[in-house]
């Protein structure tokens, strides 16, 4: 079987000659949320399907496409549409395009979610910027055979998240008057809502937001020794338990989308700056 490297190579070599475009920032883009593509000036589209070992998304609200260009005089490449371990892809497989990206030649990643509130102070509609996590999920992009071209076989977590750009993505919500809390994302494997039991658990061990995806990217990063910016869109309460309601993806799209122009403000600030 063809090895990990050689896979990544492959789609390198192919997004080199097919763009020319060498990305200086990676975006991940996460349900409901692909519409800061908008504000890219946008000089190169491909679509997963035609990248080498790329998958193919298959949740509503992720288009599945590769985007090159600028945002202000930075070059980004944009991932619109991601994918989850629930989709019945392996970790390897959900985590190929960041490392794709790494290659690329990327030095930071910005990464999205929806996902459900834990705590008390965070409502439906707030930003919430990751400052750790807690890993809840059935398996681990690190798992097996390490390859030491990509990173150490025991990468420490401790510095796992960009703190600069956690506080200057504060600032940039208090000057902006948007609803804006650091806390911890609990990643679980899905595809189902928590049940009111499974939220209180959450929030008793810590967390203050949960959602199904972002850990394994940000794993991946951590061994690729990638700085790693991640900031939630809050789309539903699942804590006090008095304060939740029964969810559909369709709620969940429709908050995350009218919450967006706000993370769409931070993430362009924040990237301008850099």
């Amino acid at each position: 079987m063809e090895g990990l490297m050689s896979r990544l190579n492959d789609a390198v070599n192919f997004l080199q000659q097919r763009t020319g475009f060498e990305p200086e920032y990676g975006i991940i883009l996460g349900t409901g949320l692909g519409n800061l593509v908008a504000h890219i000036d946008i000089a190169h589209e491909v679509n997963y399907s035609v990248i080498p070992h790329f998958q193919i998304s298959t949740v509503e609200s992720h288009s599945g496409k590769l985007i090159f260009g600028t945002i202000g005089n930075k070059k980004v490449v944009a991932m619109q549409g991601r994918f989850h371990y629930y989709e019945g892809y392996t970790m390897e497989e959900v985590v190929f395009p960041v490392r794709v990206m790494k290659l690329l030649g990327i030095r930071r990643i910005f990464i999205s979610n929806a996902a459900g509130s834990l705590n008390p102070a965070i409502n439906k509609g707030d930003l919430m910027i990751i400052n750790d996590h807690i890993n809840l999920q059935p398996s681990n992009p690190l798992l097996g055979p390490n390859d030491f071209e990509l990173g150490p076989r025991f990468p420490d977590p401790y510095h796992t998240y960009d703190q600069e750009l956690i506080e200057k993505a504060i600032v940039i919500a208090r000057e902006n008057n948007i609803n804006c809390h650091k806390g911890v994302y609990v990643s679980v494997p899905g595809p189902m809502l928590e049940t009111r039991a499974e939220y209180r658990y959450l929030h008793i061990i810590g967390g203050d937001a949960v959602g199904m995806s972002t850990v394994p990217e940000v794993l991946a990063c951590l061994h690729m020794g990638l700085p790693v910016f991640a900031i939630s869109v809050i789309t539903d309460k699942g804590y006090p338990a008095e304060e939740v309601e029964p969810v559909t993806v369709e709620d969940v799209i429709a908050v995350a989308k009218a919450a967006e122009p706000h993370m769409t403000h931070i993430l362009q600030e924040l990237i301008t700056s850099l």
